[in-house]
């Protein structure tokens, strides 16, 4: 029973805004989307005939709104949260957190100062592959993980005009792709040590980074990490092995597509993946000099994933004051090892993960 009703403005109603926070958000009993801050108002009444659209300005000092969702181009989220949270309202902010670490970190600072709630929107830890992942782990059929793998592979070889393509602060595919994939590797296995990354722009006509692969460094596993806007098909989507067993899963999580089509997370069927995760045990027949066989091998139903999990968090969060389903630190840790997966592509070499001690004792 929720008792009481926390006013939600959503800033931005693009292709996220439009398609992951604002069909979640509606679904959430204690949260009420009332007030947008959009240029685009006749898609906003569409699905959303009573609400109110604005500038996001007048949506962050209306003072008829508790909770403001930043899900506005990347290159201005540090503002519209920075002012947000100034102005008394806890806030949510959709990947990646901000576009440098330092906007991060003061983004830590003013939400600590003001008292406020402020939380990074990584949905896919509700993702079907990534609960899947977690769990196959947790059950500890796969012994001692040594290597993790996870792609976001997508064929998409037109170059297209929009920001994400164009140069600029927090465009191109890592900065797009690279946020949901590095805290999927935080989520599960805490900080890396370092890391070491490689990117490209293999279309024709391409202005921005197109292809990336990147390497996380714990201190005895190792974690890569995969995406490009020029493949097909024909890769697994997550690769675990361990020191007894491999796990791979193939199929994406298929919350997105139906988003996209006007599913919501309440309709039956959402979030329901077909595609079962494979365990490959090892094989029996060992010899000295390696295997000679291919082990049994084990389909794992993939779990209904929900991403309506994380604003049920938000909520519990600001309504019971239980810690938020992701906390900030976890963004400003994702802005960091961003940050260092660039620096390391421009110069060519293995670099830490650039945390002061005390950042870094919060994973502790």
């Amino acid at each position: 029973m929720i008792d009481k009703c926390i006013r939600v403005g959503l800033i931005g109603y693009g292709f996220a805004g439009r398609t992951f926070h604002a069909p979640v958000i509606r679904c959430v009993p204690g949260l009420a989307l009332t007030t947008f801050g959009s240029t685009q108002p006749d898609a906003v009444y569409e699905v959303f005939p009573d609400a109110k659209v604005c500038s996001p300005e007048e949506v962050i000092s209306n003072p008829e709104i508790d909770l403001v969702v930043v899900a506005s181009p990347n290159d201005s989220h540090y503002s519209l949260a920075a002012s947000a949270l100034r102005a008394g309202k806890d806030v949510v902010v959709d990947k990646p957190f901000t576009v440098a670490l330092e906007e991060a970190r003061s983004l830590l600072r003013i939400a600590e100062e003001h008292g406020r709630l402020l939380s990074v929107f990584h949905n896919r830890r509700w993702d079907s592959e990534v609960l899947a992942t977690k769990a196959v782990i947790k059950s500890g059929e796969l012994g001692v993980v040594k290597h993790y793998e996870s792609h976001i592979d997508r064929f998409r070889p037109n170059v297209r005009q929009r920001w994400r393509e164009n140069p600029g602060p927090g465009a191109g595919l890592w900065f797009d792709l690279g946020p949901h994939l590095i805290d999927q590797a935080v989520y599960l296995f805490g900080l890396p040590n370092s890391v070491n990354a490689n990117f490209g722009i293999l279309r024709d006509g391409g202005l921005t980074d197109d292809w990336a692969h990147v390497q996380l460094n714990y201190d005895h596993m190792r974690v890569v990490l995969q995406a490009t806007l020029l493949a097909a098909g024909g890769c697994p989507r997550t690769i675990v092995h361990g020191t007894k067993a491999s796990w791979i899963k193939t199929g994406a999580d298929v919350q997105e597509a139906q988003l996209i089509s006007g599913m919501l997370p309440t309709d039956e069927g959402f979030g329901v993946d077909s595609s079962a995760g494979i365990l490959f045990a090892a094989p029996t027949n060992l010899r000295p000099s390696g295997g000679t066989g291919l082990g049994e091998q084990i389909e794992i139903p993939s779990p209904v994933g929900n991403q309506i999990g994380y604003y049920m968090g938000i909520r519990d969060a600001i309504l019971k004051k239980q810690p938020p389903p992701v906390p900030a630190k976890d963004g400003l840790a994702n802005i960091a090892i961003l940050e260092a997966s660039f620096e390391s592509g421009k110069l060519g070499r293995t670099l830490p993960i650039p945390l002061t001690d005390e950042e870094r004792a919060w994973w502790s």
